[in-house]
């Protein structure tokens, strides 16, 4: 059920974890190698993340299933339109696409937008595997792209905002080429601001300097600002907090947000 605006100060804030199966643990140091030592090395933003995902990308889907432990959540929330056009702006691998289930069958077009070329072909191969023909790889920032159709009605990020350099400008745009009541859907990691209302907790000094820095060495940038930006530019729908246990960090917990807003 959705959360009225009206009741967001009074959100949930709750700690889930995983319980999606992985490759093991030789595959999941692989990963850890490359989280630790291939963050942040290139000229641009698309070299950075092709760098970050060439040599983990067959892997990538196995160890982020129990590090990004909202996705699902979020996208049983989100109505999937009849004929409607769905864009995933950073939608990597297209694993996100597997909650939907058969209803991912109900939309006209799917468009999975990335920079990496190496987590597209891994997406690439899920559609076909999936008999998925109307979804669609496009190797583009998501500033700059425009779905055929002119305008969306289903916009998601997840866990791609805190990876988007200018992300103020990908809410923007996403807003731009949404319809008129079509939705935004993000889930990602987040920090609170010291004091705030829109948060249902503040978090503690540790909290907001110790996980923007660890998740900085990776090019993922924890933002005091996503909540109360995207308050402003949609009518909120959904608004939940959450906490996740981060796989071998001593069962330390990354606070994560899901939210759902429709244009007006």
């Amino acid at each position: 059920m959705y959360v009225d605006q009206a009741k967001l100060p009074s959100l949930k804030n709750t700690t889930t974890m995983s319980t999606a199966k992985h490759s093991g643990f030789l595959s999941d140091l692989k990963v850890i190698y490359h989280l630790a030592t291939k963050g942040n090395r290139g000229n641009s933003h698309a070299e950075r993340l092709e760098n970050f995902y060439s040599g983990q990308a067959d892997l990538y889907d196995g160890f982020r299933s129990r590090l990004l432990i909202a996705r699902e959540q979020l996208y049983a929330q989100i109505d999937v339109p009849e004929n409607g056009i769905w864009i995933e702006m950073g939608g990597g691998t297209g694993s996100n696409l597997e909650y939907l289930g058969d209803k991912i069958h109900k939309l006209k077009k799917v468009y999975i937008v990335d920079l990496s070329p190496s987590l597209l072909s891994i997406a690439q191969k899920r559609i076909a595997e999936r008999g998925w023909e109307n979804v669609q790889t496009v190797e583009q920032d998501v500033l700059k792209f425009q779905p055929d159709e002119g305008m969306a009605d289903v916009i998601t990020f997840s866990y791609s905002l805190t990876m988007i350099p200018n992300w103020f400008a990908a809410i923007d745009h996403a807003y731009t080429i949404l319809k008129k009541d079509g939705n935004v859907a993000i889930v990602d990691f987040f920090v609170s601001r010291q004091h705030d209302s829109t948060f249902s907790n503040n978090h503690s000094l540790f909290t907001r300097t110790f996980w923007p820095f660890w998740f900085a060495r990776d090019g993922v940038h924890l933002s005091r600002d996503h909540l109360p930006y995207l308050l402003q530019k949609f009518k909120a729908l959904r608004l939940e907090e959450k906490k996740s246990v981060v796989p071998y960090m001593l069962r330390l917990k990354v606070p994560n947000y899901i939210f759902i807003g429709q244009k007006g």
